[in-house]
């Protein structure tokens, strides 16, 4: 079972609702340079990640897929050719980085509602980082449904039910994910974060829920 030791359960439902705007900027032009640079060696693969996960590529910058058991978090072979990556996870960032992977959802593609349940997930507040993104791509989140541009932080309750659509059928989405431990400045980040940013959108529900599988 996944745990981060000496560390309690957070209450997300309080700390973070459903998704969070966070104010921190990011260079999105040096983001994406460097991902446009990166070699095609490193894609190609689910990285390890199954169950819903499995319709997008992922590229681990840290630690690994849980699926892979508990493995050391550390900096991976990939993190060192993107320093605005690393400067972003290890330093923009208030808090200790865990595990952090690009992830790229092709045009089209549904992660199926789901909720997050390791005792790691509850340890650790999970941040997105669009890096290529477009206005029909949907997070949805506690019921509602966001839509996050490039270069934004966003925190994510993935200990409630959350799921994705991309529905532009020839786009991608590439989006830095990384879960951090708690801290009092990242806590504070939180609390001055932009919420109810989210819309009832019936047509996203409808099609996420329409797309999970049986049993899920």
């Amino acid at each position: 079972m996944l745990i981060v030791p000496g560390h309690p359960l957070l209450d997300k439902d309080r700390l973070v609702g459903g998704c969070v705007r966070l104010p921190i900027a990011t260079e999105l032009a040096r983001l994406q340079a460097e991902l446009g640079a990166l070699p095609e060696r490193f894609w190609g693969t689910r990285g390890g990640r199954v169950g819903v996960h499995r319709p997008a590529q992922a590229v681990f910058l840290r630690g690994h897929a849980p699926a892979e058991g508990n493995l050391p978090i550390e900096d991976r072979e990939a993190l060192d050719l993107l320093p605005a990556f690393r400067a972003l996870i290890h330093e923009r960032i208030p808090a200790p980085p865990l595990r952090a992977l690009l992830a790229l959802l092709p045009g089209g593609a549904v992660i199926a509602p789901h909720a997050d349940q390791a005792p790691y997930f509850g340890q650790t507040i999970r941040l997105h980082v669009p890096i290529v993104t477009h206005a029909r791509m949907w997070m949805y989140c506690a019921g509602r449904s966001y839509r996050i541009a490039e270069g934004e932080v966003w925190a994510l309750n993935n200990s409630t039910l959350h799921a994705v659509w991309n529905a532009d059928p020839e786009r991608g989405r590439i989006h830095l994910i990384c879960d951090f431990l708690p801290t009092p400045a990242l806590i504070e980040l939180l609390l001055r974060g932009e919420r109810d940013l989210g819309v009832d959108n019936r047509a996203v529900h409808d099609h996420l829920f329409a797309a999970q599988p049986a049993g899920a």
